[in-house]
């Protein structure tokens, strides 16, 4: 099932998406019809300029959301939350390259408007992600920030464009299981809930206010589909480290517009994100307990074990063969 849509500030997903599908939205709330699969889209208005909507569904078939720059630039920005959980692919092309899944938390993407985007969701696996669209004015307002960094002058300014990737810590993962269960028919329900997609938002900016305060470039769609290409290519075989020069062929990108637009979505170096991923990927076959210590340095391309080790303590706090028995 394709569904296209504009993106503009006046948008209403789920009503068009109800459309779409020949459903009607009650109390703010879709419900999939057992034709399609089974499950729900729910909206929740904080005012005209904040409000989130909550996926939650399994459907029968592969579901394709395009997503067009509806022309209005910067009037506002989304924030998704990626359930680490679910199997999906992101892409601001036609042809979604970038997945996430359980091995990836990489999972939560901050956008201006005006960039176009494809999302697909396998069919017959559960979909749960949040969506939370603010206004930048409305957001400056809630940071309340006396002197904000270059980042937050990005996301909140006028007319800027950006992609930024962050990673899910456990309290956001836990927050947004909090987020799914909280009952909006209750009487403190919608103020409950407001007050969680808030510390939602403090979690995020947290994470971004640790970044370094650089120069912001401006990105458009092609720069954010050769980047997640980019991401794509360094993990996709975490045995060899990645290579610039070669990286910057691929991208069609200077090498220092590369690093500096890489660092500036992912907030890492290409390096540094390769050998996180590289550990992450270390942690997961260890704690899987299959494979020894040496079968895992090995398997990453490591020839000096010690070397493995030390690295793998810097990430974790613990050594490989502590780690794996503690797990």
């Amino acid at each position: 099932m394709l569904f296209t849509f504009s993106a503009g500030p006046d948008f209403d997903f789920m009503t068009h998406f109800a459309r779409h599908i020949g459903e009607k939205v009650e109390n703010g709330l879709l419900n999939i019809p057992d034709s399609l699969g089974q499950g729900y889209i729910r909206k929740i208005s904080f005012g005209p300029d904040f409000k989130i909507t909550l996926h939650s569904y399994t459907l029968k078939e592969e579901l394709v959301i395009k997503r067009k720059n509806g022309g209005t630039g910067h009037d506002l920005l989304t924030v998704f939350f990626y359930n680490n959980e679910q199997v999906l692919e992101i892409a601001f092309d036609d042809k979604p390259q970038v997945r996430f899944s359980q091995r990836d938390d990489s999972a939560i993407q901050v956008t201006s408007n005006d960039l176009s985007s494809t999302i697909r969701f396998p069919a017959h696996h559960v979909v749960h992600y949040v969506v939370v669209a603010i206004k930048p004015p409305y957001l400056k307002s809630l940071l309340a920030l006396q002197q904000p960094k270059a980042i937050f002058d990005t996301i909140t300014g006028q007319g800027n464009s950006f992609l930024f990737f962050e990673s899910m810590t456990g309290e956001t993962k836990q927050i947004l299981k909090n987020i799914a269960a909280v009952n909006v028919n209750e009487p403190l329900g919608h103020f409950s809930m407001h007050i969680k997609v808030q510390e939602l938002l403090y979690l995020l900016f947290h994470q971004l206010s640790a970044r370094e305060s650089n120069t912001h470039l401006s990105i458009n769609s092609v720069d954010a589909e050769r980047l997640l290409h980019i991401r794509n290519e360094v993990i996709s075989d975490l045995s060899v480290p990645p290579i610039l020069s070669e990286l910057s062929q691929i991208a069609m990108m200077s090498e220092t517009k590369l690093k500096q637009l890489f660092k500036q979505t992912f907030g890492s170096t290409i390096y540094n994100y390769f050998q996180q991923a590289r550990m992450e990927e270390a942690a997961f076959l260890l704690k899987q307990g299959t494979h020894s210590v040496a079968e895992v340095g090995y398997e990453l391309g490591f020839t000096n074990l010690s070397h493995f080790s030390r690295l793998f303590e810097k990430y974790y706090g613990l050594n490989p063969k502590k780690y794996s028995y503690l797990s």
